[in-house]
C-alpha cells in the first residue's frame, strides 16, 4: 500500500504442501475454542449452511450473504485506515487496515497488516512491537527454492496471527521491467514462471495459518515515481505472456484469498476500475472466486469501480472520499449499482475469508507468544540461500579462518545491514541501530533509511577469532585505502537504498562509494565487495576486484548469513532472479522518469495516498519490450548483460552428464549431476525453450539440487506448459512443432541442447476455484 503512510500491495497464492519440519514453524495460540462456536461442522443447523464445513467456501459464502442485511453488506465493502480513523474502536490498533465484522453471523473483523517481508510496523505506530524481518523478496527468489518461500510465508503468517492480524498485504509478484523501480526489492524478479511459482509458495505459507494473504499489485505497477498517474501501455498478447502470466500462475497455484489492484492506469483505465482486468480476465478467464481489494488511495470512483469488479475499498481515509460508503449506498438504492453486484462483492470477500480457513479458525483476541529465536533461523536460512556469488577470481572465497588481518569498510557494517523502505519495513527483533528520516520526497511521511541490528563486522570476528578485524567507515577513500593496504584482505560493504513511493534516481552507488571501491582495490588486490542493494547496480569497478557478493537487503540475521557465506560455512548457492546491466543504455528505458507530466516525484498525489490523483493528467509509459522482460530483452537484442538472469557461482564444482531431451505432450530433460568436490554444494540447472516460431528463449523449468561431497544424483526437469504456451486471442495454445531446448546454468550459459517435437494442444486458463471444502 502507499500513502503518506506505508502502502502495501499483497499477493496471496497457495501451493501444494511443502515438506517442512514441525520445528521450522513457530507455534501460536489456539483459537479452537472460539472457532467451535462459529463452525458447527457436520452438526450445524441446516438453516445455517455457512457453518457447515463440508460445503464449499462459495456455497457457505452465498448462504452468509443471504443472511446479511444490506447495512451489514455495505459495511463490509470498505475498510478503515486506523492511523487516520475517527473514532477509534477498542479493538482497532495502528496498522494498515480495519474492516468491522458481523458478530451475529461469525463474520470476522478484518485486521490488516503490511507484510511483504514480515509483520510491518514502519514508523513504529505500535510502540515496542517488533517482528522477524525476512530478507528482500529478491533474496527469496534467488534461492530458486519454493520450500524457502513457503517457510518464509508460513513464518510471517504465524507472527501475524499471533499479533491478532488476519489479513496480510503480502506477496508482490510485479515483474521487474525497470531496474530503478523503488519496490523491486519486494518482488521476485523478471521472469513470470519463477515469480509465479515462488509467489504461490510464499502465499501458501502465509495462508497455512488460516489467514488471508493478498497478491499484488494487479497489474503493471512497474514504477513508483508517478505511480498514480502512470498509464501503462502494452500489447495485449505480450501482457498475457508476461505480467499477467506471473499473476495467473501464482493465483492458480496459490489460491490467495484476495487480489490487490494497483495504483496505475492500464490503457486509460485505473487498475481498480479496469473491467477488462477485474472482470474479463480475473473472473472470466481465471475463474477467481476471492475478493479484489484496492491499494490504499487507489480508488477514484464509486459506480465505475464497483461495476468493473472492485469488491472492497481499502484504507478509505486515503482516498479523496469514501467511495464505497454513502455514495455506494446511494448508488445501490438508485439502481446504478445493482443489488446483485453488491451481493457479489460481499460473496467474494467471504469466499476468501472462508477458503483461507479464517472463518472457522478465528484469530486470537489477544497477542500470543512467538518463538522469535526459531523464526530468526528461518530469516537466516533464507538469506543464506539467496546470497549470490557474482565473481570469485583465484578462489579468494571462501575465506580461511587462518587469515591474519581483515579490514571491513563501509556500509555501516559495524552495526547492521540495510533494509528497503516503505510499507514493507519491519521493526525487527534486536532493535534499529540506524534510522534516518527523509527530509523530502513522496516517501518522507512513512519511510526511513533503516538498518537491522545484525553486524557483519561482529559476525566476521566470530568466525575468525584469531584474526585482527578492524573497521573503517568508508566515508574517506584515502583513509579506506590506507587501511586496506595494511590488511591481508579488505571487505567493502556497499549499499544502495530503495523505497516505495519513489524510484531510485540512479543505478550508481551513492555517496562516493565507487571511488572508495576503486581506491581500496588499488591498495589491496585481495578485495571483496559485498553489495546490499534492492536490485541491480552499476559496477564500473567490476574488473578491478576479484570477488563480488550480492547480499540484497539480507534481513535481521543478514550479518550472520553474509559471514557464513564468506567463510564457506554454507555454499554460495543463490542465483540471480534479475539481470544486471553493464550500463543503462542496455535497458528498455535508459533513464528513470522523474518528472511525469503535471507532477513530480515529490507530489504525493502522483505517488498515491494523499489527494485525488484523478485530477492530475495521466502520462503514458509504453512497454515496447512487450513480453521480452529482462533476460529475454537482452536475447532479443543479442546483447550481453554484466551478469545474466540465473547466474551465480558455487564453492563446489558440479558436473552434468547423460543429458537426454524428450518431447511428446510435454518437454522434459533428464540428466545426472555429480558433486566433484569434497564439500556440500548446490547446483541450479535451468531449462530454457525457444518456441517453433522463434523469439527469445524463456525459462520453462529448473531444479535446485544440494549434493553432499562426491554425490551423484539423477534429475528430471519437466517444462511447465504454462511457460511454453502462447496466448491466442481467447486462450492458451501449446503449438505443435519443434522446440529448441537448452539445459543451462543461467540464461546465457548453455550446458547441453536438443530439439524435441511437441503435439499441438490447448491449455485451460489458470483456475483458482476454491473447490475443496
Amino acid at each position: 500500500m502507499s500513502t503518506g503512510f506505508p502502502r502495501i500491495a499483497c499477493a496471496l497464492l497457495s501451493v501444494a504442501p511443502m515438506a517442512l519440519s514441525a520445528q521450522a514453524l513457530p507455534r501460536v495460540g489456539s483459537a479452537k475454542a472460539s472457532a467451535s462456536k462459529v463452525a458447527g461442522g457436520t452438526g450445524a443447523r441446516t438453516s445455517e449452511i455457512w457453518r457447515d464445513t463440508t460445503r464449499t467456501a462459495a456455497d457457505r459464502a452465498d448462504a452468509l450473504v443471504k443472511a446479511m442485511t444490506r447495512a451489514e453488506k455495505l459495511l463490509y465493502v470498505h475498510g478503515i485506515f486506523p492511523p487516520m480513523a475517527k473514532p477509534v474502536t477498542s479493538d482497532m490498533i495502528p496498522s494498515a487496515g480495519y474492516v468491522p465484522g458481523v458478530p451475529r453471523l461469525g463474520i470476522p473483523t478484518l485486521r490488516e497488516s503490511d507484510a511483504s517481508l514480515g509483520v510491518a510496523n514502519q514508523v513504529e505506530q505500535r510502540k515496542g512491537d517488533v517482528a522477524t524481518a525476512l530478507p528482500a523478496s529478491l533474496a527469496t527468489a534467488a534461492s530458486f527454492d519454493p520450500a524457502i518461500a513457503y517457510a518464509g510465508g508460513a513464518m510471517i503468517g504465524s507472527e501475524a496471527r499471533a499479533k491478532t492480524f488476519n489479513v496480510l498485504l503480502a506477496g508482490g509478484v510485479n515483474l521487474t521491467r525497470d531496474a530503478w523501480n523503488g519496490r523491486n526489492f519486494e518482488y521476485l524478479g523478471e521472469d513470470p514462471l519463477l515469480t509465479g511459482v515462488m509467489g504461490a509458495a510464499s502465499i501458501g505459507g502465509v495462508q497455512s495459518n488460516h489467514i488471508v494473504s493478498t497478491i499484488k499489485h494487479f497489474v503493471l505497477n512497474s514504477q513508483e515515481t508517478g505511480r498514480a498517474v502512470l498509464d501503462a501501455r502494452i500489447d495485449p498478447t505480450a501482457l498475457r505472456e508476461s505480467d499477467l502470466l506471473a499473476f495467473e500462475i501464482a493465483i492458480a497455484d496459490g489460491k490467495p484469498g484476495s487480489v490487490m489492484c494497483a495504483y496505475n492506469r492500464i490503457d486509460g483505465d485505473y487498475a481498480c476500475e479496469n473491467k477488462f482486468l477485474l472482470t474479463n480476465v480475473l473472473r472470466g478467464d481465471w475463474r477467481y472466486p476471492g475478493f479484489v481489494m484496492s491499494d490504499w488511495g487507489a480508488v477514484h470512483s464509486t459506480e465505475k469501480a464497483a461495476n468493473a469488479g472492485l469488491d472492497q475499498e481499502s484504507g478509505q481515509e486515503l482516498d479523496a472520499k469514501v467511495y464505497f460508503g454513502t455514495p455506494l449506498a446511494n448508488a445501490v438504492a438508485a439502481g446504478r449499482v445493482s443489488t446483485a453486484r453488491l451481493d457479489d462483492m460481499v460473496r467474494h470477500i467471504l469466499t476468501g475469508v472462508i477458503a483461507s480457513g479464517l472463518y472457522d479458525n478465528p484469530t486470537p483476541t489477544s497477542a500470543q507468544p512467538i518463538d522469535y529465536a526459531a523464526n530468526a533461523e528461518i530469516a537466516q536460512r533464507t538469506a543464506e540461500a539467496g546470497i549470490v556469488l557474482l565473481k570469485n577470481e583465484k578462489g579468494l572465497l571462501p575465506l580461511t579462518k587462518t587469515v591474519r588481518s581483515i579490514v571491513v569498510i563501509g556500509g555501516h557494517a559495524d552495526v547492521g545491514v540495510l533494509s528497503g523502505g516503505g510499507s514493507s519495513q519491519v521493526r525487527s527483533v534486536g532493535g534499529v541501530p540506524i534510522e534516518i528520516p527523509l527530509k523530502s520526497g513522496a516517501a518522507a511521511s512513512f519511510a526511513r533509511i533503516t538498518y537491522h541490528s545484525s553486524s557483519p563486522l561482529r559476525a566476521i570476528r566470530a568466525l575468525a577469532p584469531n584474526a585482527q578485524v578492524t573497521f573503517v567507515d568508508g566515508t574517506d577513500a584515502v583513509a579506506a585505502a590506507k587501511a586496506a593496504r595494511a590488511a591481508d584482505l579488505a571487505i567493502v560493504f556497499a549499499t544502495h537504498w530503495q523505497t516505495e513511493a519513489q524510484d531510485a534516481p540512479s543505478l550508481s552507488l551513492p555517496d562516493n562509494q565507487d571511488a572508495v571501491i576503486d581506491a581500496v582495490a588499488a591498495a589491496n588486490r585481495r578485495t571483496i565487495v559485498v553489495l546490499e542493494t534492492g536490485g541491480p547496480v552499476l559496477m564500473p569497478w567490476a574488473t578491478q576486484v576479484p570477488a563480488i557478493v550480492e547480499a540484497w537487503y539480507p534481513g535481521q540475521r543478514g550479518g550472520e548469513a553474509i559471514a557464513r557465506v564468506l567463510f564457506g560455512e554454507v555454499d554460495a548457492s543463490g542465483r540471480l532472479p534479475i539481470s544486471f546491466p553493464r550500463n543503462i543504455e542496455q535497458l528498455p528505458r535508459p533513464r528513470p522518469i522523474t518528472s511525469p507530466t503535471g507532477a513530480t516525484s515529490n507530489d504525493a498525489s502522483a505517488n498515491a495516498g494523499a489527494g485525488d490523483a484523478s485530477l492530475l493528467p495521466a502520462y503514458p509509459v509504453t512497454y515496447q519490450e512487450g513480453a521480452n522482460v529482462g533476460y529475454r530483452w537482452y536475447a532479443s537484442r543479442k546483447d550481453t548483460p554484466l551478469f545474466p538472469f540465473g547466474f551465480g557461482l558455487s564453492y563446489a564444482s558440479t558436473r552434468i552428464s547423460n543429458t537426454r531431451f524428450s518431447g511428446g505432450t510435454n518437454a522434459r530433460v533428464t540428466f545426472t549431476v555429480t558433486n566433484q568436490t569434497a564439500r556440500t554444494g548446490t547446483a541450479v540447472p535451468q531449462l530454457y525453450a525457444t518456441l517453433p516460431d522463434g523469439g527469445a528463449p524463456r525459462l520453462v523449468g529448473w531444479s535446485r539440487q544440494t549434493l553432499a561431497a562426491g554425490e551423484t544424483r539423477n534429475v528430471k526437469i519437466t517444462a511447465d506448459p504454462r511457460a511454453l504456451a502462447q496466448w491466442e486471442g481467447a486462450g492458451w495454445r501449446l503449438k505443435g512443432g519443434a522446440y529448441a531446448l537448452k539445459l543451462a546454468t543461467d540464461a546465457q550459459t548453455m550446458i547441453s541442447e536438443g530439439t524435441v517435437g511437441l503435439t499441438d494442444r490447448r491449455l485451460a486458463s489458470g483456475r483458482a476455484a476454491f473447490d475443496t471444502p
